[in-house]
């Protein structure tokens, strides 16, 4: 069993404390007035089915090199970003303060309502659909929710979503490895709210 670690936000800046930052230019202001109310897990690898190098990195900064592998061909080009990456070893890098727009979520919708990178928060785990994720990276990815929980309170854990809950038929991750009850059991209740 791997201990959550102590994760804390910065609400002047928007940034996490016990991480590490690469800023990325793949972001802006949220709408006026907008807290982030959604939390959205994402699944991700580069190359696909590879992980560990600097290609997520790459690809959230916008300098991804087409070249460097077939697969990387389609994708070299994209504008896209999420708030926090966590990685296999659990390890969390930040791209985008919380409190800003990241790019994630694509054509989306939650209960209703259009365009999700608007008030959500999009973490990206290392993995794939089909592979195990990592007891470290539930462990961080736990404490980092944790933290935004306790710095917004517009978040709560009903509104804890994959990205596949939100992009269905276009979506897929993080796929049906995730365990979300092992991560939902990591997470505090809020008086008066029930866990599912």
């Amino acid at each position: 069993m791997h201990p959550s670690p102590a994760f804390a936000i910065d609400l002047a800046t928007g940034l996490l404390r016990g991480g590490r930052q690469v800023l990325s230019p793949h972001r802006d202001p949220r709408p006026a007035g907008q807290a982030p109310e959604l939390l959205v897990v994402h699944g991700i690898s580069l190359p696909p089915g590879e992980f560990g190098g600097p290609w997520i990195d790459r690809l959230f900064c916008g300098d991804l090199p087409a070249e460097a592998h077939p697969g990387f061909v389609a994708i070299a080009g994209l504008r896209v970003s999420a708030h926090a990456l966590v990685r296999r070893d659990g390890s969390v890098s930040q791209y985008v303060p919380f409190h800003e727009r990241a790019w994630h979520a694509g054509v989306s919708e939650f209960r209703g309502r259009p365009a999700c990178n608007d008030f959500s928060v999009g973490i990206e785990l290392e993995g794939t659909d089909t592979t195990p994720y990592a007891a470290a990276q539930y462990a961080s990815l736990g404490g980092l929710l944790v933290a935004l929980l306790a710095a917004y309170p517009t978040l709560s854990p009903d509104r804890l979503v994959g990205h596949s809950d939100i992009a269905p038929g276009r979506k897929t991750d993080p796929g049906l490895s995730f365990e979300w009850q092992r991560l939902r059991d990591l997470l505090p209740n809020r008086p008066g709210e029930k866990q599912q």
